[in-house]
């Protein structure tokens, strides 16, 4: 063998090895603040990824939109530009696969118990089944927690709600929502929120607290009303392609990070709302009301015929399954 072709063996090696030593890089994009329970979650999971895998992987956390918009996420975790994504469950409808809008469902789920048999049941398995068709792969659920109604008056009774401009999530079921109470729907970005508030291009909008705060439109919304009525959560989501091709030693360690990550999610949500309430309170910025039993009601009852409309679109069946789980019975209200 000549002296070329064994420096080029030699080299061939030396190349070889050296990117051995290279870590997976995975690009985790998301759109919320990094102290928010989502936020914290992604910095666990990358903490323990390149702990359990020993350095083979690094996740690097891109937090508030800073590498993508709401609407432009989804389509650059298709294409491999990011390798994680957290989106809200709202996005699934608009990718084709409707029945992850049974989320958006006002008053479909009463506890973190119901919404958590449901999640981690038959129902949360079939729904991530039907994203691989997409070229995305499902790997947890995590909560934010349940949502509020703002604006710049008093929300107690539906007929409040009545000729707001209420931002929502690009949902269908979330617009035929804001119609059942006679609110006018508005599809915007979560980082454009804020602003769209100041300026009054929107009236109001609905948020887990910890979005509410860590975004600062408690600061120009006079009223914020503890509805309850509907909840946000989060999938965690990779590209199939690059999760089917990595290492099967280390697609298992990624999936114990993971694992320990959702606990770790779930578990600090409920806290991190809580405390984010009490600073809005504490702010004397908003006026912060908790519906009466009655009041409730009566916004339970004005739109839980959004479930009834949406049934074509999420699919009866799926209802049924959801109803089975929780025990809800729409027919006795």
């Amino acid at each position: 063998m000549s002296l070329r072709i064994l420096a080029a063996a030699a080299l061939l090696v030396i190349s070889q090895a050296a990117a051995a030593a290279d870590p997976i890089v995975i690009k985790f994009s998301h759109v919320v603040a990094a102290d928010t329970p989502k936020g914290k979650a992604s910095e666990f999971f990358a903490k323990r990824a390149a702990e359990l895998t020993g350095g083979k992987v690094k996740v690097e956390v891109y937090p508030n939109s800073t590498l993508y918009k709401d609407k432009e996420e989804m389509e650059a975790l298709q294409i491999g530009a990011v390798q994680m994504l957290a989106p809200s469950l709202a996005k699934f409808g608009p990718l084709g696969v409707r029945e992850f809008e049974l989320f958006d469902l006002p008053f479909i789920f009463d506890s973190a118990t119901e919404l958590h048999k449901v999640t981690t049941g038959p129902v949360g398995k079939m729904l991530f089944t039907k994203l691989e068709s997409k070229g995305v792969k499902g790997l947890a659920y995590w909560d934010n927690g349940f949502k509020v109604m703002s604006a710049n008056r008093p929300l107690k009774m539906p007929d409040d709600y009545k000729g707001l401009k209420m931002r929502i999530q690009s949902s269908k079921v979330l617009e035929a929502q804001m119609r059942s109470v006679g609110a006018l729907p508005q599809v915007m970005a979560f980082s454009e929120v804020y602003q769209a508030l100041q300026t009054g291009v929107v009236d109001g909008t609905e948020n887990p607290p910890s979005n509410l705060y860590t975004q600062k439109m408690y600061e120009v919304q006079k009223n914020v009303s503890i509805t309850n009525h509907g909840y946000l959560g989060y999938a965690v989501i990779t590209n199939k392609k690059f999760w089917d091709g990595l290492p099967a030693d280390v697609r298992g360690q990624l999936e114990k990070a993971m694992e320990e990550a959702t606990t770790y999610a779930n578990k600090i949500a409920q806290e991190e709302n809580d405390e984010s309430m009490a600073k809005v309170k504490a702010s004397g910025k908003s006026d912060v009301y908790t519906p009466t039993a009655q009041e409730r009601l009566a916004l339970k009852k004005a739109m839980i015929k959004v479930h009834k409309e949406m049934e074509s679109r999420i699919g009866a069946d799926t209802l049924r399954e959801v109803y089975k789980e929780t025990g809800f019975d729409p027919s006795k209200l």
